[in-house]
């Protein structure tokens, strides 16, 4: 037996928006309905090929951001027209997946979204035609865990939410019922 407290939007999910995303599309087996499987959240660092301490750094504040530490990707080969080598640190991922899945989750609708300069909502189109949302934010500072003196420079991230989901349209309403702040 779990002694953690369960995670506000875990139970939103399991239950108001299964059983509504149930009802609205019919679904006959619980196994059925779309949920969120994992949030893949990527940082490029121009400058990692010539700097490796900007990737280090990349590295650190995302790994404080998510609460897990970050991979840093690297160069699959090299391309002499971006002076790349095969090999050379390019940025940073984290794949996060159950509980801190959802713990980055409630963060990312409930406190940094909203903090985002000049907010209006999310792309509505940027779903993959699977069921994956993709977004971008273009400041790492949104994130209240980051100390804004110690940053030394901001930096874009790509945030992949991939579902269960067979399509955009059901993605779409499992996000809207989940309070992702979508703009059209």
């Amino acid at each position: 037996m779990s002694t953690k407290t369960p995670l506000r939007f875990q139970e939103l999910y399991k239950n108001e928006v299964a059983p509504e995303l149930k009802k609205k599309f019919n679904y006959k087996n619980v196994f059925q309905i779309p949920k969120i499987d994992k949030i893949v959240v990527n940082m490029g660092v121009k400058q990692g090929a010539v700097d490796k301490a900007t990737v280090e750094a990349a590295a650190d504040e995302l790994g404080i951001i998510t609460g897990q530490r970050p991979v840093i990707t690297r160069a699959k080969k090299s391309i002499a027209g971006f002076k790349l080598r095969q090999g050379q640190p390019l940025g940073c991922k984290v794949t996060l997946r159950g509980r801190m899945m959802y713990e980055f989750f409630e963060r990312l609708i409930g406190i940094a979204v909203p903090r985002v300069r000049d907010f209006r909502g999310l792309p509505g189109k940027s779903f993959d035609g699977q069921g994956n949302y993709t977004f971008g934010l273009t400041e790492q500072i949104v994130f209240p865990e980051l100390e804004i003196d110690k940053v030394k420079q901001v930096r874009g991230m790509d945030i992949t939410i991939n579902t269960t989901a067979k399509n955009n349209e059901e993605a779409k309403e499992m996000l809207k019922l989940m309070g992702v702040p979508f703009a059209n």
